[in-house]
C-alpha cells in the first residue's frame, strides 16, 4: 500500500525538490504552503507522516503542532533552519519524531523519512509489565506510572525509557538508543537522544539536576540505573 507524505514547507522550490525525491522513492506526496493550509489537507487526506517546516506565515509548525497533534497521531519529522535546543526540545514536547536541521543531505531525510514510518508501523510490542523501582510501564496500553501517578511521554520518550527499563544497568550509547528507537543510525542525529533524554529526566525525575532513574556514563551514553528492589514483571495469563 502506498504511504502518504504531506511535506509542509512556504519554500516552493523545497517543497517541489523534496516532493521529486519522495516520489521517486515510492510515496504519494501532498504539499502545503503554511500550517492552516496543512490542517485543511491533513484532515481530508490523512498522510501517513509529516514534513513540516516550522517557521512560515499565517500559521508556523508549532502552532499547526498544537492543533494537529491533538486530533491523530501522525509521525512528524520537523524541517528547521533554528538551530538552538530550546527549539528542538519544543518541537520535541510537542510530538514531533526526528528534526532535520537546513540545509540538509536528501539522502539522510530520506533514511529519516523511512525510520520514522517502520516504526509507526512495527507490530505492537510485547503486552509485558516493567516495574523499576516506583516506575511500572505496561507497553501494551503505552501508559507509564509514577508512585500511581500517570505520566505523559511522546512515541519517542516512551520507546527509549522501555528500551532502558528492560535492561536496567546496561549502558546504551547515543547511537544504540537511535537505533533501537527508530532503526537508523545517523551520527549526525545522536543529539536528538540528548534532547529525549533531557525531557524524560524532566518528567520522571524527582530532581532532574540530580538523575536518579537515567544515570550519564560519561563518555558512553546512558543507562537506566537498577534501583533496590527493582524487578521485571509480566502480566499473569
Amino acid at each position: 500500500m502506498t504511504q502518504t507524505i504531506l511535506v509542509v514547507d512556504d519554500e516552493a522550490n523545497l517543497r517541489e525538490m523534496i516532493r521529486v525525491y519522495l516520489e521517486q522513492e515510492g510515496y504519494r506526496v501532498l504539499e502545503a504552503s503554511h500550517g492552516q493550509e496543512a490542517l485543511y489537507v491533513a484532515r481530508r487526506e490523512k498522510p501517513d507522516l509529516i514534513l513540516l517546516d516550522l517557521m512560515m506565515p499565517i500559521m508556523g509548525g508549532y502552532d499547526f503542532m498544537r492543533v494537529y497533534s491533538k486530533e491523530v497521531d501522525t509521525p512528524v519529522i520537523m524541517l528547521t533552519a533554528k538551530i538552538e535546543d530550546q527549539d528542538k526540545i519544543i518541537g520535541l514536547e510537542l510530538g514531533s519524531d526526528d528534526y532535520v536541521t537546513k540545509p540538509f543531505n536528501v539522502r539522510e531525510l530520506l533514511a529519516r523519512v523511512r525510520a520514522v514510518l517502520r516504526r509507526a508501523n512495527r507490530p505492537a510490542v510485547e503486552t509485558d509489565i516493567l516495574r523499576v523501582a516506583d516506575i511500572v510501564m505496561d507497553r501494551s496500553t503505552v501508559m507509564v506510572e509514577i508512585a500511581g501517578q500517570i505520566i505523559d511521554l511522546t512515541k519517542s520518550e516512551f520507546e527509549l525509557l522501555a528500551v532502558m527499563m528492560a535492561s536496567p544497568g546496561q549502558v546504551f550509547s547515543r547511537l544504540d538508543l537511535l537505533d533501537r528507537v527508530s532503526g537508523e543510525t545517523y551520527e549526525g542525529y545522536e543529539r536528538t537522544i540528548d534532547v529525549h533524554i533531557r525531557n524524560l529526566r524532566a518528567k520522571i525525575e524527582p530532581d532532574s539536576r540530580h538523575p536518579r532513574y537515567i544515570e550519564t556514563v560519561y563518555g558512553m551514553g546512558y543507562r537506566f540505573a537498577r534501583q533496590k528492589g527493582a524487578n521485571h514483571e509480566a502480566p499473569s495469563s
